[in-house]
C-alpha cells in the first residue's frame, strides 16, 4: 500500500494491531475498514480450492452470519465478487433488484440488520485470495472517499493473505489469538471439508454434489453449515443418498 492516504491507512492498521499486541493481520484491516466506511461491520472470505470460501475474519455482531449465511446458500455479494472479480456495492438490499439477485439471501440479511452490502475481490492479477465484505444497518452507498480507502485498504488485506498472514483463523472483535483471529473458524472450515470428503463416500457423489447436499440441509434446516459439519464428522447425523428413481417406479423400463 503505497502513496499518501496509502500510508496514512496502512498506520492506522499497524497502530490496531499494536493495540492488541499482536502482529498485523486481516483483522485489523477490518476493523479499520470499519471505521473508515463507516459501516457496522466486515468480513473476509478466503478462497478454497476445495469448494466456495470458507470464513476467515468477522467483525461485527452479524458479521458472522452474513459471510456463512453466503456460503451455505451460494448467492450473495461476496458469491459474485467470488464469480466476477469486480466489487459488488448495493446501498439498499431492501429494493427489488436485490431481491431478485438474491432472493434468500437479501431476506435472510435483512432480518439480520443489514441494510446495504459492500464486497470487495482480494486479488492481484488473476491471482484471487479471497473477498472483503462491509454492511451497514442502514441503507445509503458509500461516499467516493470511503469507496477510495476501502480499495486500498482491500489491497492491504490481499497482500496479507499472499505473505500467509492470519490464515488460520478468523479475527472476531473477542477472544482472537495472537493474529488478530479466533482458532473456531478455523476449526469449522476443516470440520465442513472433513464432512464433505465423508459425504462423497456416504453418498456416492462427487465433492461438489456433497457439499451443495450439506449446504442444502443446513438451510432447510436453519442451522448453521459448520454446526452441520459437526454433526456428521461427529456421526451424530447421517445424510442419506436421494432414492433411485428407478426403485421408486418399481423397476427398470
Amino acid at each position: 500500500m503505497t502513496g499518501g492516504r496509502g500510508e496514512v491507512l496502512w498506520g492506522l492498521v499497524a497502530a490496531h494491531a499494536a493495540g492488541q499486541g499482536r502482529r498485523v493481520s486481516v483483522a485489523d484491516v477490518c476493523a479499520v475498514a470499519v471505521s473508515c466506511a463507516g459501516v457496522t461491520g466486515a468480513w473476509v472470505t478466503a478462497v478454497s480450492g476445495r469448494g466456495p470460501g470458507f470464513v476467515m475474519c468477522v467483525l461485527g455482531p452479524a458479521s458472522e452470519q452474513l459471510a456463512e449465511l453466503q456460503v451455505t446458500l451460494g448467492e450473495g455479494p461476496c458469491c459474485d465478487v467470488a464469480a466476477s472479480g469486480a466489487p459488488v456495492l448495493v446501498g439498499d438490499l431492501g429494493d427489488a433488484g436485490a431481491g431478485r439477485r438474491w432472493p434468500a439471501f437479501a431476506l435472510e440479511a435483512g432480518s439480520l440488520g443489514a441494510a446495504a452490502v459492500f464486497a470487495f475481490p482480494l486479488a492481484v492479477g488473476v491471482i484471487r485470495t479471497g473477498t472483503m465484505g462491509l454492511y451497514r444497518g442502514s441503507p445509503g452507498p458509500l461516499a467516493r472517499a470511503q469507496l477510495g480507502d476501502v480499495l486500498l485498504l482491500a489491497d492491504a488485506a490481499t497482500m496479507l493473505l499472499l505473505d500467509g498472514a492470519g490464515r488460520d483463523g478468523a479475527g472476531t472483535g473477542g477472544d482472537a489469538g495472537p493474529d488478530g483471529q479466533a482458532p473456531g473458524l478455523a476449526a469449522h472450515r476443516a470440520e465442513v471439508d472433513q464432512a464433505t470428503g465423508m459425504l462423497t463416500v456416504q453418498l456416492g457423489v462427487s465433492a461438489a454434489e456433497a457439499l451443495a447436499r450439506l449446504r442444502a440441509y443446513a438451510y432447510a434446516q436453519d442451522r448453521r453449515l459448520a454446526d452441520v459439519a459437526g454433526d456428521i464428522v461427529a456421526r451424530r447425523l447421517r445424510l442419506r443418498p436421494d432414492p433411485d428413481p428407478d426403485s421408486a417406479r418399481g423397476g427398470g423400463p
